[in-house]
């Protein structure tokens, strides 16, 4: 089957050719005008508990697209006109972002924020700033001692030293676009900030996903150098304009298809898995660098007259049909499995990195044999530089250890590497691994600003716990705002969790207030009715949205908010389950604790999707691997077999994530997953070539001398081109993707040595049936013999 389909893909090679042509330049199209951006709510498992609880309260007890802007002075305090001047007008203009909450805005310059006073005049609340300025010293000082007096704004609001102040401001998740928000307040910033009396810096998801949208210029300019980068050096070692040419045109083949099926798909293409698309380009480069050394293995039959440019291409397409198909099914077959995982953003990308890799099947492995059979004169050099003659001096070496008494030494030392590295793999980390955002540098602007605004305040990343039931008026009782002041007592012993706020924190105040500032009083009320007295003293003086913060319309369900000094996984983790713990020892009949709503309540469901999935996943990858390589070769042998390289690569890489600190999140699980893919293929090109030489009666030492200086040189130099070009990402001014681009350069040269050592070590050693072929009578194996000799 495979013969006819090489002869008639050559016979029909104009045909063929066009029709790839017409396809791509149709598909152009669409591929220039795929989206790229980020959509929120695709990172979101929908179906997990706690992001149904933020969905079902995002719109009361605040979303998980808060931004955090805080005001700091270097000398005296925020008491000052030139401070809270700016903190108006940002209160004020912040209202006409793109998408923006405008309930949700908060500051001392709004109405939210407000001071209860009772007299013998009856009980008023005052908002601490709005709508004027302090006009005198005097109204100054009154504003400084007001927020000292409220526990509500001193601290979560104002520092402790008098030095800041905080902005927070919520937006509509369905309609916030990560761009837009960013360059409109990045302008606001500037604007208010025109003088520089203040410092202010600015946190939050969509100034995350901004940067990485301001960044995504110097991501393509990235994209070309690395591109320009392969080119070159595929140039440079293949020594030919073949060589040069078709990988990099197989790779862009692939990409227009792909980008321009995901377009008819409407599918967007999110920033970060830029790096994905480099990966499966790097595939694309790999199929061609093959196909192309196998035509060259043929020139010499070419300069003897004995065929043509036409039959050296077609024997190529022949030969390595099979391992080239079965590189692309394993790569497709493993990403597939990451379409388990209820993330929309996972199930999309999977889509789109099945169809780029499944595109390889015509942009390398049919239309660079095509193109190739068109080549009139391929004897010849572009340039006399010649690096093959190291590069074979570093094969024969491979050779050498293949097939000498140091194949021993080469099965231990992996068998070592494996057991040693898959032990040290378990201190990988899921979710974030380190302080701010994995996705920018420490030094980055981003994370600059997050930690000095959890430095001077509680935190800036916010989960909320909904405490209640189906009860109208359930919080005002007593045992309930007791356990909720219970447990943010309980909660803020965390070290990463710098303070909780809940109306529990706010009746006791205004239970004080009501009795002229006795701070005996400063307690719940003893009964229902006394809470709700209070309760509804505090709504009688509010203004409609004011409490929203705090409880549901018809009080039944009230939001004790956590905020958090960083979103590492295992602060998350820790979190979650002291909140289960509470729950589990302080039960109250009828009264629920609801996880979890907010930024961190969302990422906390994210990661324990990720944790729950990511072992059945990878267990699923390479079970698909086992039996694609079972089906192909008809032996369970292979299958396990082709586990070693993988195996190898994949635990070494994992170690490598938990020895830099890059935890398994959202963005890193699809690069782990084709990683398993990626870690096979160089394998079946040699095992194939040797299988090949051993059934047309070489010897094993011959068959492994030949599969390495033939495919292995292709894995030389495609592992040699694409290391080099991926480590080019170490310059981006993204984390993730200069830590991504360090791990794919690892990934290809531990799948490369593999492939060079490790396999042909295990083939001679061990002698697999589905390569060796069933062993021969002595009788049978005569006339080969005699044949050959012949």
């Amino acid at each position: 089957m495979i013969k006819r389909f090489s002869e008639f893909c050559i016979l029909q090679r104009a045909w063929v050719a066009g029709l790839i042509a017409l396809i791509t330049l149709v598909l152009s199209y669409f591929a220039l005008h795929v989206e790229v951006r980020t959509i929120f709510e695709d990172m979101l498992p929908s179906q997990h508990p706690y992001v149904k609880v933020h969905e079902k309260f995002k719109d009361t007890f605040g979303g998980s697209n808060m931004v955090t802007i805080m005001l700091e002075v270097d000398k005296g305090d925020i008491f000052q006109p030139v401070v809270l001047e700016k903190v108006r007008t940002l209160t004020q203009e912040l209202r006409k972002v793109s998408a923006v909450n405008a309930f949700q805005i908060v500051s001392l310059a709004s109405k939210k924020l407000k001071e209860v006073r009772a007299s013998t005049g009856g009980i008023e609340t005052r908002p601490l700033m709005w709508p004027d300025l302090p006009a005198s010293a005097a109204e100054y000082t009154a504003l400084r001692d007001a927020v000292l007096r409220n526990p509500m704004v001193y601290g979560p609001y104002v520092s402790t030293d008098l030095k800041a102040t905080l902005v927070t401001v919520d937006f509509i998740d369905r309609n916030v676009d990560y761009g837009t928000v960013f360059k409109e307040i990045n302008t606001l910033v500037s604007k208010v900030n025109q003088d520089g009396a203040v410092k202010i810096r600015v946190v939050g998801d969509p100034m995350l996903y901004g940067w990485v949208n301001y960044y995504l210029p110097e991501t393509v300019h990235l994209v070309a150098l690395a591109l320009a980068l392969t080119v070159v050096l595929l140039f440079l070692l293949l020594r030919t304009w073949r060589g040069m040419l078709l990988p990099f045109l197989a790779g862009l083949v692939s990409a227009i298809w792909a980008l321009g099926i995901c377009k008819l798909l409407n599918i967007n293409f999110e920033p970060l898995v830029i790096v994905v698309a480099m990966l499966i380009t790097s595939r694309a480069v790999s199929h061609s660098v093959q196909i192309i050394n196998r035509f060259d293995d043929e020139i010499k039959e070419i300069a003897a007259g004995k065929q043509t440019s036409r039959d050296a291409a077609r024997t190529a397409l022949m030969d390595l049909f099979r391992p080239g198909m079965l590189g692309i099914v394993a790569d497709a077959g493993c990403m597939a499995v990451v379409a388990m995982s209820p993330i929309p953003m996972l199930q999309k990308l999977t889509v789109l990195s099945v169809v780029w890799v499944c595109t390889l099947t015509v942009s390398a492995v049919v239309l660079t044999p095509i193109l190739l059979s068109w080549i009139r004169k391929p004897q010849g050099y572009a340039h006399p530089f010649d690096a093959v003659p190291y590069l074979r001096r570093f094969l024969d070496f491979a050779v050498f250890v293949a097939t000498s008494r140091f194949r021993y030494g080469v099965l231990a030392c992996s068998a070592i590497v494996m057991v040693t590295s898959g032990v040290y793999a378990f201190n990988l980390k899921i979710g974030d691994a380190n302080p701010g955002s994995p996705i920018l540098w420490p030094d980055s602007t981003y994370n600059l600003d997050s930690a000095a605004i959890n430095q001077k305040f509680q935190g800036a990343d916010r989960m909320f716990v909904v405490v209640g039931g189906d009860e109208r008026d359930l919080v005002k009782r007593t045992e309930v705002l007791d356990s909720m002041n219970r447990f943010q007592r309980f909660m803020e012993a965390q070290p990463e969790i710098g303070g909780s706020v809940s109306i529990a924190d706010i009746l006791p105040v205004v239970n004080r207030t009501l009795r002229e500032g006795n701070p005996r009083y400063q307690e719940l009320g003893e009964t229902q009715a006394v809470n709700g007295n209070i309760m509804a003293t505090l709504e009688s003086v509010s203004e409609p949205g004011d409490m929203d913060r705090f409880v549901d319309a018809t009080n039944a369900n009230a939001a004790v908010t956590l905020l958090f000094r960083d979103r590492q996984g295992e602060t998350i983790r820790t979190a979650i389950a002291r909140i289960k713990e509470f729950v589990a020892q302080n039960p109250l009949d009828g009264v629920s604790y609801q996880l979890a709503g907010g930024l961190i309540g969302v990422m906390g469901a994210a990661n324990e999707v990720i944790l729950s999935s990511q072992i059945e996943a990878l267990a699923l990858a390479l079970l698909v691997l086992v039996v694609i390589c079972t089906v192909v070769y008809r032996s369970t042998v292979a299958g396990m077999l082709f586990m070693v390289p993988v195996i190898i690569s994949n635990t070494l890489t994992f170690s490598f994530m938990a020895w830099k600190g890059i935890g398994m999140n959202i963005n890193t699980v699809p690069v782990a997953a084709l990683g398993i893919g990626l870690g096979v293929d160089y394998a079946f090109y040699i095992a194939d070539r040797i299988k090949e030489e051993l059934a047309i009666g070489a010897t094993p030492e011959a068959a492994i001398a030949t599969a390495l200086h033939s495919a292995g040189l292709g894995v030389v130099v495609t592992a040699s081109v694409l290391i080099f070009s991926t480590l080019l990402w170490s310059a981006s001014s993204l984390r993730f993707q200069a830590d991504m681009g360090l791990l794919m350069a690892m990934w290809l040269g531990i799948s490369a040595m593999s492939a060079l050592f490790v396999m042909p070590a295990i083939i001679y050693v061990f002698r697999p049936e589905f390569i060796f072929g069933k062993p021969r009578h002595p009788a049978q194996a005569l006339p080969l013999v005699l044949g050959t000799a012949h």
